[in-house]
């Protein structure tokens, strides 16, 4: 549980889709975040991870197309706020009202890839969940099954949680534009720091 709890990416885009744009486009994030999770898991419990770990090379280029994902996704929130903001100037402060049209967003795809492009999450399901399931048990598939659908059930009530949470702020940012912006240039922020991190990680 406090493993789930511990902020990523993948939750802090969820929080933010959803203190922008509501409920519904909150969880079509977060229904990307399920998938990706899912696809992670299968590939650990089928020995992908245990690949990965064994070669440093295509390690590498997974991590290297996560950062990059990562960095491209802060610099977008980024470029964003800044936009809220001149916005905001021009108007002659925060006002009620929709904000400036935003170029397509596609959260189930955005949040999907990040999901997938995070190495260290395939290595960490390696790391951790692997030691609760006896490899020379009868039947280890069925063991590994029950501890993913227990990590899955604990995301979803955590995600959840942050979306509601989310949509309570939405109609308080969509008054502020300022208060929106200094969330996404935040949010943003973050990703370019997750970005560094995963870009400088290893195999260690």
């Amino acid at each position: 549980m406090l493993i789930v709890l511990l902020p990523g990416p993948n939750s802090l885009y969820v929080l933010s889709v959803a203190a922008r744009k509501g409920v519904r486009r909150g969880y079509t994030a977060a229904a990307g975040v399920f998938l990706g999770d899912t696809v992670l898991l299968t590939l650990t419990a089928l020995g992908g991870a245990s690949l990965l770990g064994r070669s440093p090379a295509l390690f590498d280029v997974v991590k290297y197309l996560g950062a990059a994902y990562l960095a491209y996704l802060g610099f977008g929130m980024i470029r964003s706020a800044v936009r809220e903001l001149r916005a905001r100037v021009k108007s002659g402060g925060d006002v009620a009202g929709e904000a400036p049209r935003a170029g397509a967003e596609y959260p189930f795809r955005k949040a999907l890839i990040v999901s997938l492009l995070n190495p260290k999450a395939i290595l960490f399901d390696l790391a951790f969940l692997s030691q609760f399931v006896d490899p020379h048990a009868a039947h280890p598939v069925p063991a590994f099954a029950l501890l993913s659908v227990i990590v899955q059930t604990l995301s979803v009530c955590y995600l959840s949680t942050l979306i509601f949470s989310g949509d309570r702020l939405a109609a308080r940012f969509r008054r502020r534009r300022r208060l929106a912006a200094s969330l996404t240039g935040g949010v943003g922020s973050l990703f370019l720091g997750f970005a560094t991190k995963l870009a400088t990680a290893s195999l260690g």
